[in-house]
């Protein structure tokens, strides 16, 4: 009888420390939602480029390949021996298409007459020195190049521009916070997130086919200028 108590007695402590390790419900207090002002800045910064890029090419046709091909790499070996002359160096002239290609000629009433074989070869050149840039254009025409490519300006090295664009976008942001802020009457809390995007546009020339025919003086080539921009979209906290 005193077996059968104690067995009871320790069933009932089990049942007890199993209700106590059994799962409890946590009641959380709903957080109020945090509040933030959004803005986005911008900031900007003028360069003058000191760098451009150009596609020079030579384009030949004949009715005859071989004739097509062999006056093609002439004119574009001279192409290329005057724009080394002109300072330009090998690392910096690179050939970017040569291709032959072979295309039907027609008459007035649609038939056949022959085939004109088209070959050409152009080279994107680097100019690091933009004060030989019209001596470049203008020898590169006259030693046979006859197809040139919109000329594309830029700025070499950016990075500093890119620092003060960046900063100036910053502040500017920060600038509209605070004004709002203060219109509202709230305080200006710390940053949540911060996003950004770098922005710069090549300055591109169209070099018309006259100036590049004409003789005896420098293709005039005007570099101008060119804009950097940074857009930064920061969330502040507000208070």
């Amino acid at each position: 009888m005193k077996t059968k108590f104690l067995f009871l007695i320790g069933v009932l402590v089990l049942g007890t420390l199993l209700a106590a390790c059994g799962p409890s419900t946590v009641t959380l207090q709903p957080q109020p939602p945090q509040r933030t002002i959004t803005v986005t800045g911008t900031g900007m910064v003028t360069l003058t480029p000191d760098i451009a890029y150009i596609t020079i090419g030579v384009h030949s046709q004949d009715a005859s390949a071989s004739v097509a091909m062999t006056a093609n790499n002439t004119s574009a070996q001279a192409v290329i021996a005057a724009i080394k002359a002109a300072g330009v160096a090998d690392k910096d002239i690179q050939t970017t298409n040569f291709s032959i290609s072979p295309q039907q000629q027609y008459d007035k009433n649609g038939n056949i007459t022959g085939i004109l074989y088209m070959v050409d070869n152009s080279v994107y050149v680097t100019v690091r020195d933009l004060t030989r840039l019209g001596g470049l254009l203008d020898s590169s025409v006259n030693a046979g190049a006859n197809t040139i490519n919109s000329i594309s300006f830029d700025v070499a090295d950016k990075t500093d521009a890119l620092s003060q664009a960046r900063l100036a976008a910053v502040a500017n942001a920060k600038k509209q916070a605070d004004e709002l802020t203060g219109a509202t009457g709230v305080t200006l809390g710390a940053v949540q997130t911060i996003s950004y995007y770098d922005s710069t546009v090549p300055v591109a020339v169209q070099v018309p086919r006259a100036a590049l025919e004409a003789s005896g003086s420098n293709v005039p080539v005007q570099s101008g200028s060119m804009q950097i921009t940074t857009t930064v979209t920061i969330v502040y906290e507000i208070k």
